[in-house]
């Protein structure tokens, strides 16, 4: 199997890459900046030489986009919108030019896309799409935003022979480089593990193991189209979330965070609060009543299972 991945170098990109190549199958990752082999360079936004790695092949999975880890300022939600919106556009306007069109189109969203809620999880059917909240900042409302237009790139792109899926993931668990879950470890060590802003804000999360294999069983799922979300079945507040990772960790205590000392270490982490702070409880109703099971669907078992590797490589 041939797989195209656009924007392919970030965390995500790398757990896919390893997984398709140790299974034997042929990869080719889109960059802005080549750094490998198998690298092809693109500009997210135009046609160019690279439209001839999409056509023949079987899946291209869309990962591009700006890292949202940043401050949430004008420029850079406008530059989070862009480079998603865009570089949807384009892969689209590839697939549609193809002599070969792949068979599937998996297209990275997020699940920031339901709304900030803690009384029901969302899922695909019933889950309540976001931006409309009372209370929250505006820009929580732009990130809304930004997802749905992701997803609007795709959905209308012209490519009738290519089935469309719209992977709306939570935070992806591994310990790869660059990933939350390093960010939040080296909290916890450092005694910074406690809850943020109360802690009753839900977090909603994947381990990167059960991430790979539903990307796999999406592929080979014809009958799958359209918004999907990638998530753990069991959300959990956040004050029950830190206290499962320093159980991991053996960290005894984890001091809490105001919603004000959470802005000022953003502001020191060049990251910003509404990945803390925005209640995320978002469940894998399509996945499941596929037929998908999950290897680690709670958090404690999640959370051991990535400390242990982080302590074999150390």
């Amino acid at each position: 199997m041939r797989v195209v991945i656009p924007g392919g170098t970030g965390q995500v990109g790398a757990m896919l890459r390893r997984a398709f190549t140790a299974a034997g199958h042929d990869v080719v990752v889109l960059s802005r900046q080549p750094s490998g082999p198998d690298d092809v360079a693109w500009d997210g936004r135009t046609a160019g030489p690279w439209v001839r790695e999409i056509d023949g092949s079987d899946v291209v999975i869309n990962l591009a986009g700006r890292s949202v880890s940043c401050r949430y300022t004008d420029d850079n939600l406008r530059a989070m919108l862009d480079s998603r919106v865009d570089s949807a556009r384009v892969v689209g306007e590839a697939i549609a030019a193809a002599a070969r069109p792949p068979r599937v189109w998996l297209q990275m969203s997020t699940a920031t896309v339901y709304a900030h809620r803690h009384d029901a999880a969302n899922d695909e059917a019933h889950g309540i799409i976001g931006g409309a909240e009372s209370g929250i900042p505006d820009y929580w409302a732009y990130s809304v935003k930004i997802a749905q237009q992701w997803e609007r790139a795709q959905a209308e792109a012209a490519t009738p022979a290519t089935r469309k899926v719209a992977l709306r993931a939570a935070m992806v668990m591994s310990p790869d480089a660059g990933g939350v879950f390093r960010v939040l470890s080296r909290m916890t060590r450092l005694g910074l593990g406690g809850p943020v802003g109360g802690g009753r804000q839900f977090v909603s999360w994947i381990h990167e193991h059960d991430f790979v294999r539903a990307v796999e069983f999406l592929i080979g799922r014809d009958d799958i189209e359209g918004p999907v979300n990638l998530a753990a079945p069991e959300p959990l507040p956040h004050r029950a979330f830190m206290r499962e990772l320093r159980r991991a960790w053996r960290v005894p205590v984890g001091l809490p965070a105001t919603k004000a000392m959470a802005e000022v270490g953003a502001f020191v982490l060049r990251s910003d609060t509404e990945l803390l702070l925005k209640s995320r409880r978002v469940v894998p109703g399509r996945l499941t009543d596929a037929g998908f099971t999950f290897s680690y669907g709670t958090w404690d078992a999640a959370a051991a299972e990535l400390v242990a590797r982080t302590r074999a490589a150390r």
